[in-house]
């Protein structure tokens, strides 16, 4: 059985994953599978080297994320080009580590679960729901980005609304109350595992 954990930007899908993690659930993370298929060496790095330049390389030969991130938020073909290179190759590793993983369910995190269709490929949808306001607010925080790129993010996601109308299961991060965050988690545990059994 294979649990989609998605959420907008900043809504704190890893911290929800990290309690899912504790309690012994194999996550597989679509953002860290996203990571290994574009590590120097692989054919990824190549190809997006290839067709960005130098440019989005750091000095130690690795991508160079923020520039990358920069150039696709701005250029709706570049956009649409590492999109067609790196969805199908993302799709294939997260699948094969899926297949690997051995817990009584699996935990797919994915930002863009619902925007890529892999809602179709897993049996309930978990969405980590916090307002737009706090998203931007969050990742400001978090991330050393412009409100400007972040916007950008939010609006290339589905909306709250579209995620909300997909989600099978929601939690509440609003509060930012961790123990009422790890509460819900326990709460869905015991469901999923039910799930699972049956």
């Amino acid at each position: 059985m294979i649990i989609g954990l998605t959420g907008g930007i900043g809504s704190g899908k890893t911290t929800v994953a990290n309690y899912f993690a504790n309690l012994g659930i194999d996550i597989i993370d679509a953002d860290i599978v996203a990571r290994e298929v574009v590590e120097p060496g692989t054919i990824g790095l190549t190809k997006i080297t290839d067709h960005f330049g130098e440019q989005v390389l750091k000095t130690d030969g690795s991508l160079n994320r923020e520039k990358l991130r920069q150039i696709v938020f701005t250029d709706s073909n570049a956009k649409q080009w590492l999109n067609q290179l790196l969805h199908p190759m993302i799709r294939t590793e997260i699948f094969t580590q899926l297949s690997k993983a051995k817990s009584p369910y699996k935990l797919l995190v994915a930002p863009l679960l619902i925007e890529n269709g892999l809602d179709a490929q897993v049996d309930n949808v978990l969405v980590v729901d916090i307002t737009e306001e706090q998203q931007l607010e969050r990742t400001l925080k978090r991330d050393n980005s412009t409100p400007e790129v972040i916007n950008n993010i939010i609006s290339a996601q589905v909306s709250r609304e579209e995620r909300l109308a997909k989600a099978d299961d929601v939690i509440d991060n609003s509060s930012a109350n961790l123990a009422d965050v790890e509460q819900q988690v326990h709460n869905l545990h015991k469901k999923y595992l039910s799930l699972a059994a049956s």
